[in-house]
């Protein structure tokens, strides 16, 4: 009786499985309609968690509804919006191919691009270019092609694509903020002229005509920038960079006149920064005290940035329109001074920045930096070794992060250039203490040859031990000089166990994170003779350096550190160039900035090169006796 009843129970286990039920609509299911309407209702009301929920429990209970695939694509759309594009594809994949709408291809290729698959959302879109749209999903798709176009390069495409969405209904700024950038920087001046003939009625068109009146006026053919400005002032297409085109053509009808005794500088004077930019602003006013007990009176106005860089590119359209200044100081963060870069360049107006963040004065001719760098550092480094002391090979030893990685491909890079050679690098974790794995593979040893020992070792014993050699024949350093990237303390961890394996004589050269008392308090006698690199020196004999540090103490209290020694220097330079009289405009000061050489800052003698990065003579420092002392 029991086998008969067990084979019965399995039949019809066989046929639940197999027989497809009756495909039913939603209204013919008691409050299927009511849940879909409801769900729908919240979305298009922007409640979207709710909706969520709602659409999800359809599908659960009505899954063979003919509104299910809608459904599912709702889903997906909330997903996407939600920044969820795998959790979105998830449920487009319950739709079948033969059933999947343009609307569903349209959210499956936003997320594959969103998603980095650009090849395979971009053929996804590309083929979407004639399906009917309602205006949010065009708007989706011709800015979703426009910006994956940029980020490949393919600029006169994305801008294409960006006029296209300007023919939906809607707000668009944001879109042309992202254009305006690109026509800023990016673009060639052949191309903006292409772009303001195929776009001329529209708010693009107006924009190329804007940049080019810009360049025009930057290579001071004031003819050619006035025909430009006529062009877009004339036009009646709405433009949301009006006001710049008008204030470029107030310059050029002689309306605007400059502040010449005006400088302003944008500093994080509130916020999580604030200490940093408090500092600044006391070198800076130390600077401006000295200046005008002798010299005509000059101003410092001071806006704060909030370390926002949205608010520091406000606040620079306020100096460059509003103050009128000659030129600004700062920012001091990276975010911050890259946002007002671009302005700088679209103004022509001078920017002396602080921040060390990479690319900066390569943005445009406008942007200069005063600042300590990894590559000045790296450049000052190599030239002293391999000019200097006549230095040719090298190794490296720094952590493994980008801090290290970075300085080790930059010196690398210097000594080549140079014509020296890099003979073997290698890394250790920022966790490590044990450091004799690395340092094995610099000096060409096995590091995992095995050791038989006596006796099993005590804790003392092993911590003892990490300083005591095995008994190995050594070969000879393959290497004149190792560079070590890295900051005191980890560096008087290093240097004891380099005397273990041959490097006791090895000259060893390091950074501005060495120029620190704890250098010698934890490495000793190891790091005798070991030169490195600095920006500035509190203990330096220069005798303006000196009279910098005692006048900074005087005012302050306190010991100066690089930060406010870089912030007199840019306040110096600019309150040097402003007392020529040849210097009528920010042209002129732009081209003084180019052209200064050797600039006898508390921070070094400073030049610029082509690029606008500070060339400067950094002070080399060495431990000599257990002191650091300097030797330039």
């Amino acid at each position: 009786m029991t086998r008969k009843l067990t084979l019965v129970a399995l039949i019809w286990l066989v046929v639940a499985t197999f027989v497809v039920p009756t495909p039913f609509a939603a209204d013919e299911r008691p409050g299927a309609e009511e849940l879909y309407n409801s769900a729908e209702a919240l979305y298009e009301s922007g409640a979207y968690e709710e909706a969520l929920s709602r659409f999800r429990a359809f599908v659960l209970r009505y899954y063979n509804s003919p509104r299910s695939d809608d459904a599912y694509l709702h889903i997906a759309r909330i997903f996407r919006h939600q920044g969820k594009c795998d959790d979105a594809l998830l449920y487009l994949q319950r739709i079948p191919k033969n059933r999947q709408t343009s609307a569903a291809r349209l959210i499956d290729g936003v997320c594959q691009i969103e998603l980095n698959h650009d090849e395979v959302g971009l053929k996804q879109l590309r083929s979407l270019y004639r399906a009917e749209f309602g205006d949010a999903d065009s708007a989706l798709l011709f800015g979703t092609l426009s910006r994956a176009e940029k980020e490949r390069g393919r600029l006169l495409s994305a801008v294409a694509f960006a006029w296209r969405t300007l023919e939906v209904p809607g707000e668009h700024n944001e879109l042309l903020g992202e254009v305006h950038r690109v026509l800023e920087n990016q673009v060639s001046e052949e191309e903006l002229k292409e772009i303001r003939y195929m776009f001329s009625d529209s708010a693009i068109g107006q924009d190329a005509g804007l940049q080019l009146a810009r360049r025009a006026l930057a290579r001071r053919d004031e003819a050619t920038a006035r025909v430009w400005l006529n062009m877009v002032l004339t036009s009646p297409e709405p433009f949301p960079y009006r006001n710049d085109a008008e204030s470029l053509m107030s310059r050029l009808d002689g309306e605007v006149d400059l502040q010449r005794d005006a400088i302003g500088v944008l500093l994080p004077l509130s916020g999580r920064y604030k200490v940093f930019g408090e500092l600044v602003k006391r070198g800076m006013d130390l600077a401006l005290k000295l200046h005008n007990d002798t010299h005509a009176p000059v101003r410092f106005l001071y806006k704060d940035t909030q370390g926002d860089p949205l608010v520091a590119t406000r606040q620079m359209g306020v100096l460059v329109n509003e103050d009128r200044v000659m030129a600004v100081a700062g920012p001091l963060t990276g975010a911050a001074a890259e946002s007002v870069g671009d302005r700088a360049g679209s103004e022509a107006v001078p920017m002396l920045t602080f921040s060390q963040k990479t690319g900066l004065p390569q943005k445009n001719r406008y942007v200069f930096r005063n600042s300590l760098t990894a590559q000045l550092q790296a450049r000052a480094l190599a030239r002293y070794a391999v000019e200097e002391q006549g230095l040719k090979s090298f190794g490296i030893l720094h952590p493994e992060n980008k801090f290290g990685r970075t300085f080790a491909y930059l010196f690398a890079r210097e000594v080549s250039r140079l014509g020296g050679l890099v003979i073997a690098a290698e890394s250790y974790s920022e966790k490590d203490t044990d450091f004799r794995r690395p340092i094995k593979h610099l000096v060409g040893l096995d590091p995992d040859e095995k050791q038989e020992r006596p006796k099993r070792l005590s804790k003392e014993q092993e911590l003892e031990d990490l300083f005591v050699p095995e008994e190995m024949k050594l070969p000879p350093v393959p290497f004149e000089a190792l560079f070590i990237p890295d900051y005191a303390d980890k560096v008087g961890l290093v240097t004891p166990q380099l005397a273990f394996y041959g490097l006791e004589d090895t000259p060893l050269l390091g950074i501005n994170g060495w120029n620190s008392p704890d250098l010698v308090r934890l490495a000793g006698r190891n790091v005798e003779g070991a030169v490195f690199v600095d920006g500035f020196f509190r203990q330096s004999q220069m005798p303006f350096v000196k009279e910098f540090v005692d006048l900074y103490f005087e005012t302050y209290k306190e010991e100066p550190s690089i930060l406010e020694a870089q912030a007199f220097d840019v306040a110096g330079i600019l309150l040097d160039l402003l007392d020529r009289p040849k210097l009528e405009g920010r042209e002129d000061l732009r081209d003084a900035l180019n052209e200064m050489q050797n600039y006898p800052g508390v921070t070094g003698a400073t030049s610029f090169d082509r690029d606008g990065e500070a060339d400067k003579i950094l002070f080399l420092l060495q431990v000599k006796k257990g002191s650091i002392v300097q030797i330039n």
